[in-house]
């Protein structure tokens, strides 16, 4: 019985990451900001692609298979920035 707990488990576990991540970001107004950002997010392994909409201040990151980056993380890296995370949504029909 606990072995099968441990597979259903594990195999659940798959469903949690996200392969796209829509973050809502305050403070964005040009294109530098979307290039730091952009900038800043691709030195991460997890990160297949990344899209700044500065029309509707949004970040959306694409992770690769069976990777996931954390919203602590998420957040740390927009803060550092200078700017301020309003949501973080995961999906790929978010």
């Amino acid at each position: 019985m606990k072995f099968i707990f441990a597979v259903l488990l594990v195999s659940m576990s798959s469903f949690s990451f996200a392969e796209s991540i829509k973050v809502t970001v305050n403070g964005m107004v040009c294109s530098m900001c979307a290039q730091g950002i952009e900038k800043k997010f691709k030195k991460i392994d997890a990160v297949k692609d990344i899209k700044v909409d500065l029309d509707n201040k949004i970040v959306i990151l694409e992770t690769k298979d069976k990777q996931d980056i954390e919203d602590a993380v998420i957040t740390k890296m927009i803060t550092e920035s200078g700017y301020n995370v309003s949501s973080i949504k995961r999906g790929a029909n978010e």
